[in-house]
C-alpha cells in the first residue's frame, strides 16, 4: 500500500504556488513601505520636519557651511527669509 500520485498535483503545482506566495508577500511589503515612505513626508536626505524648510533657506545653510555668510548674519536671514513667507 502506497501513496497514490495520479490524482496529486505534482512538483510544477508546488514550485508555482511557491513563486506565488513570494510574489503576493513582495507586493505586500512593497506597498507597505511606499505608503509609509509617504506618510512620512518624503523627508529622504533633507532630515529634519518636512516642508518647513524652503530653497532660499537650504541656499543660505549652503552659505553658512561654505563659509560665505557667518552665523549672525546667517541667523537674521533665516529669520528674515521665515516671517516673509
Amino acid at each position: 500500500m502506497g501513496y497514490d500520485h495520479d490524482g496529486g498535483w505534482g512538483p510544477g503545482a508546488w514550485i508555482l504556488m511557491g513563486l506565488f506566495m513570494l510574489t503576493f508577500w513582495s507586493l505586500l511589503l512593497l506597498g507597505a513601505y511606499l505608503v509609509l515612505r509617504g506618510l512620512g513626508g518624503g523627508r529622504g536626505d533633507r532630515g529634519g520636519v518636512a516642508g518647513t524648510e524652503s530653497e532660499a533657506e537650504r541656499l543660505l545653510a549652503q552659505r553658512f557651511a561654505r563659509g560665505e555668510i557667518d552665523a549672525d548674519e546667517f541667523s537674521r536671514r533665516r529669520e528674515l527669509l521665515r516671517s516673509s513667507g
